[in-house]
C-alpha cells in the first residue's frame, strides 16, 4: 500500500485508550448517551437501537466490535452518528475528541502490531504532533458480519 496525502478533517474519539478518527464528511452528528432498546439475538457488537428524532438507528459498541474489552469495560458514553452504505449508524465510543485538520499529512499503512479486529476497520494512520490517529473506514466499522464470530459466539 502506498502512502497518500490526507486532506480531510477528522472527528476524533477514544475507545479503550486508542485514538481514532473518522472523516468529517461521514459524520452526521455526535450525541451524548441515548436510551437504547436491546435487539435479541443480535451480534455482540450491536448494543441496541436508538430513536434519533423518529429514525431508528442501530448502535454499535466499538469496544465490542474491535474486541477491546477491558477489565473495567465501562459502557461507552458517546454516540458518533455516521453514514455508511446509505444507512445511519451510531458508533458508541468512550469519549469524543476534537475535529482536526490533517492537510498535508501522509496516511501511513496500518501497523501490523495492532489487534486484528482493529486492523480490519482502520485503513491507515496519521502521525500527529502528540499522538497517532487511527483512521477508521466507517463501512468496515459497521460490518458486524465480519466480526460476529471470532470471540466465543458473542455471548456476554
Amino acid at each position: 500500500m502506498s502512502t497518500t496525502v490526507a486532506t480531510h478533517q477528522y472527528c476524533t474519539f477514544w475507545v479503550a485508550g486508542l485514538h481514532f478518527g473518522v472523516a468529517v464528511d461521514s459524520v452526521q452528528e455526535v450525541l451524548r448517551s441515548q436510551t437504547m432498546t436491546p435487539v435479541p439475538r443480535a451480534p455482540e457488537a450491536v448494543r441496541g437501537l436508538i430513536n434519533l428524532r423518529g429514525q431508528i438507528v442501530t448502535a454499535l459498541d466499538l469496544r465490542r466490535r474491535l474486541d477491546l474489552h477491558t477489565d473495567a469495560d465501562e459502557s461507552p458514553e458517546m454516540n458518533v452518528i455516521v453514514r455508511s452504505r446509505g444507512e445511519v449508524v451510531s458508533l458508541l465510543v468512550d469519549r469524543i475528541g476534537d475535529v482536526i485538520d490533517t492537510s498535508g499529512l501522509e496516511l501511513q499503512p496500518v501497523p501490523s502490531n495492532l489487534p486484528v479486529m482493529v486492523r480490519e476497520v482502520v485503513h491507515g494512520v496519521l502521525t500527529l504532533p502528540d499522538a497517532i490517529l487511527l483512521v477508521v473506514d466507517p463501512d468496515r466499522a459497521v460490518d458486524v458480519s465480519a466480526a460476529g464470530e471470532p470471540n466465543n459466539g458473542g455471548t456476554s
